[in-house]
């Protein structure tokens, strides 16, 4: 039996006291103990910001990258070794700017990869610019007389690129977003999970209350179909008065490794090393 003091860190917290990443946090190590894994069964990848640093404050395996750069770890450490559980992090920033490209083709190749993003509507580690999802007309250190720019909505993006899992979790809701994540690890292929982390420091806007005044479940609309493609993509880009959480689209599609011939039943990292010959290798190219 796995117990939540297994995934206890000894690195000092860094986050904001109230920030919504705790919450985050806690949801987490509450889905990971409820999947009975082990800590050495889990890698967490991240980039660079306030939500890359949540790997130091799980003790599980980690990799640290560069900002934006997240995708492309997570799937080097897939290949290398499938059968480990890969978790990538990161924020609404480092995931749909700086990352946009990686998190586009990750969804298109479909790797069993978790992907949860920090949501909170600004870039929280320095110190509040304007990121893709911030609101119209937010004020920020970037944008002084309000953003001018329409807000991405990656949830409608991931179900346009027909993304195997895509689910939008609050941070405000621990348990309800446990499930999520629960879910989402479980789930065979890329998933997506959106969250929204609110940043009372630099979001003045967006803030739990602002949120719980308006999340709802959608696991209490019996006749919501996860599988319904145009549905989804309609509940995907439902935001203002009414932002609905849970699964918002699941569809089973083939998955990465199952059809990279390099991948046997022992992990990449598992096999033995065979020097190419490279003399023989230029020859055909001659």
């Amino acid at each position: 039996m796995v117990l939540a003091s297994a995934y206890n860190s000894v690195d000092d917290n860094a986050w904001c006291p109230g920030c919504g990443n705790f919450g985050l946090l806690q949801a987490l190590k509450q889905a990971l103990v409820n999947l009975s894994l082990e800590p050495w069964q889990v890698i967490m990848v991240s980039g660079i910001g306030q939500a890359a640093k949540i790997p130091h404050y799980l003790k599980v395996n980690c990799f640290n990258g560069l900002h934006g750069r997240t995708m492309p770890a997570a799937f080097g450490v897939k290949m290398a070794n499938h059968k480990m559980t890969v978790i990538a992090a990161g924020g609404d920033g480092d995931a749909y700017a700086e990352g946009g490209n990686h998190f586009v083709h990750a969804m298109r190749r479909n790797p069993d990869i978790t992907y949860l993003v920090h949501d909170n509507q600004i870039y929280g580690l320095t110190k509040g610019q304007a990121s893709p999802t911030t609101g119209l007309g937010t004020k920020t250190g970037t944008t002084p007389f309000g953003s001018v720019d329409i807000p991405e909505s990656p949830l409608a993006v991931a179900v346009a690129m027909d993304c195997s899992f895509v689910a939008r979790g609050f941070a405000g809701d621990i348990e309800h977003l446990s499930k999520i994540i629960s879910a989402a690890v479980k789930h065979r292929g890329f998933s997506l999970v959106d969250i929204l982390q609110p940043c009372f420091t630099f979001n003045k806007t967006n803030t739990f209350q602002w949120y719980k005044d308006r999340v709802y479940n959608l696991d209490g609309e019996a006749d919501y179909d996860p599988s319904d493609r145009v549905k989804a993509f309609s509940k995907a880009l439902e935001w203002g008065d009414r932002i609905p959480t849970g699964i918002i689209y699941k569809h089973e599609r083939p998955v990465f490794e199952d059809s990279a011939f390099e991948i046997g039943s022992a992990s990449l990292s598992r096999q033995p090393l065979v020097p190419p010959n490279c003399l023989e290798l230029m020859r055909k190219y001659a």
